[in-house]
């Protein structure tokens, strides 16, 4: 196995808060690199597909050539992780997209684009997150996507518990993918990071 200082995790650097990821998962001791073609997947041993604005992140990784190159690494096994855009991008299922509009078909999941609302409706809640120890996360959700149904193989990891959307699934798991609606990397709260890093770690 090896150690976490010789994993290198990629940040899909199409489009979105880029930088708040790489930086978030410095801190927590991994190599972390932007990758924006094909031959810079080729370097990581991990993925974070970022916050954003999946309809525009869907149209740069087909025409960037990166859309089917990160399909089959993580058909392959390859562990990765999505917060807000980054969850839709995962989805095998998009409710609300549009018509165009791909994903990486990752997590067996239908998930609602802009589910919360609009801008003016993001806002911030205490979500609980299975395999996180600790008082609840406080999240932060901007235009934040829900799950709406899972598949038998998705383990689901968190809920919010009061407010809007109470009740709703955003944060899952499928073997070595990680999905949240929320944005952990707008915190400074690295437990959720640090989780993937984990599951990283226990991939290679």
């Amino acid at each position: 196995m090896s150690t976490t200082a010789d994993l290198v995790v990629g940040v899909l650097a199409l489009q979105g808060d880029v930088r708040e990821h790489l930086q978030a998962l410095a801190a927590c001791g991994v190599a972390a690199r932007p990758v924006r073609r094909p031959t810079e997947l080729d370097d990581v041993d991990a993925l974070v597909i970022p916050g954003g604005e999946s309809t525009t992140m869907s149209k740069l990784a087909v025409d960037t050539g990166v859309l089917e190159p990160i399909r089959s690494r993580i058909k392959a096994g390859m562990p990765g992780y999505g917060s807000c855009a980054g969850m839709i991008m995962l989805a095998t299922e998009i409710l609300d997209g549009r018509p165009d509009q791909q994903s990486f078909e990752g997590i067996e999941m239908a998930v609602r684009r802009n589910a919360f609302g609009r801008q003016v409706d993001s806002f911030e809640a205490p979500v609980t997150i299975a395999g996180v120890p600790g008082e609840p996360f406080h999240a932060v959700f901007i235009r934040a996507p829900w799950v709406e149904r899972v598949g038998d193989a998705v383990q689901v990891l968190g809920t919010v518990a009061d407010g809007p959307g109470a009740g709703r699934i955003v944060a899952v798991r499928q073997g070595n993918l990680l999905a949240t609606a929320f944005h952990p990397e707008l915190t400074g709260d690295l437990r959720v990071h640090r989780l993937f890093v984990e599951i990283a770690r226990a991939a290679r």
